[in-house]
């Protein structure tokens, strides 16, 4: 992916991120464990656009 599909997807990701706290604080969320694998995969895409960062 360019680093601009990646950070269209950081955005999309933290926005699901933020949403999801929002349920798990009004009690809605039913998977908690959505919380831990999506802060994964926010570090995940960060990490891969640090890293295109740095060669560029």
């Amino acid at each position: 992916m360019s680093a601009e599909e990646l950070r269209g997807k950081l955005a999309e990701q933290r926005q699901e991120l933020m949403n999801a706290r929002f349920k798990h604080a009004a009690a809605q969320l039913e998977k908690t464990s959505e919380l831990k694998a999506m802060r994964k995969q926010v570090a995940r895409i960060e990490t891969v656009l640090n890293e295109k960062e740095q060669r560029a």
